[in-house]
C-alpha cells in the first residue's frame, strides 16, 4: 500500500492550488521545503448544506461513492474528505432530571449540521500563527463575564502553555519519609 502524499505548503489553499512539493513524511517535507513544517488539517471552502452538495462542488479531490459517480482516489491523492460539522454554537450538555421514573429528559432536536472541505498537509513552520494569545486557565479566570463558544475553541486549539515552570513531585497520599533517612521514600499503610 502506497502512504499518502500530503502537500507542502503555506496554507490550504496553496495546498490546493500549487503545493511546493508533496511528502509522506516529515523528513521528506522539510527536506523539500528548506525549513521545519508542522502537520495540519484545516477546513477550508464554503459549508455546503448536503453531502451532496460538497461532493458536487469538489469532484476530484475527494472519494465519491454516490451510485454512478464513482470517484476512487489513488492511494497518495487521499489528503482531502468531507467532514460534517455543526453550525453555529454546538447544544449545551444536559444534565440528568429523574422524573416520572425516568433518568434524561427527552431528547431536543439534532442541530443542524454542515459539509465542509478539510485539507491535511504539511505547514511551514515560518508561515504557523504564533500562540500569542494568553493562556487559556488565566485568560478563563481573568474575563469579566462567561466566554463566548468561539472564544472557548480558539483557546482550545492553541498549544498548552505553563504558566511557570514545573514544580519537583511531592510524595504520595500512602508514603512518608522515615526521620533517620529523609532521602527515601517508603509505602506507609
Amino acid at each position: 500500500m502506497t502512504a499518502i502524499l500530503y502537500p507542502v505548503a503555506a496554507d490550504a489553499q496553496a495546498a490546493l492550488q500549487a503545493p511546493i512539493a508533496r511528502a509522506a513524511r516529515e523528513r521528506e517535507a522539510a527536506a523539500a521545503a528548506g525549513q521545519e513544517v508542522v502537520f495540519v488539517t484545516e477546513a477550508l471552502g464554503p459549508p455546503y448544506a448536503s453531502r451532496e452538495a460538497a461532493l458536487a462542488a469538489h469532484a476530484g479531490r475527494v472519494e465519491d461513492d454516490r451510485p454512478g459517480r464513482v470517484v476512487a482516489l489513488a492511494s497518495e491523492d487521499r489528503f482531502c474528505r468531507l467532514a460534517q460539522m455543526i453550525e453555529g454554537r454546538p447544544p449545551p450538555p444536559v444534565q440528568p432530571s429523574l422524573k416520572d421514573g425516568r433518568r434524561w429528559p427527552e431528547p431536543k432536536a439534532a442541530p443542524k449540521t454542515v459539509w465542509r472541505l478539510q485539507v491535511s498537509y504539511w505547514r511551514l513552520a515560518s508561515a504557523a500563527k504564533p500562540a500569542d494569545g494568553p493562556q487559556a486557565r488565566a485568560a478563563r479566570r481573568k474575563a469579566s463575564e462567561p466566554l463566548d463558544y468561539q472564544a472557548l475553541a480558539a483557546l482550545a486549539r492553541t498549544p498548552m502553555r505553563p504558566v511557570k515552570p514545573q514544580q519537583p513531585l511531592d510524595i504520595g497520599l500512602f508514603e512518608t519519609r522515615p526521620p533517620e533517612a529523609p532521602h527515601i521514600i517508603m509505602p506507609d499503610e
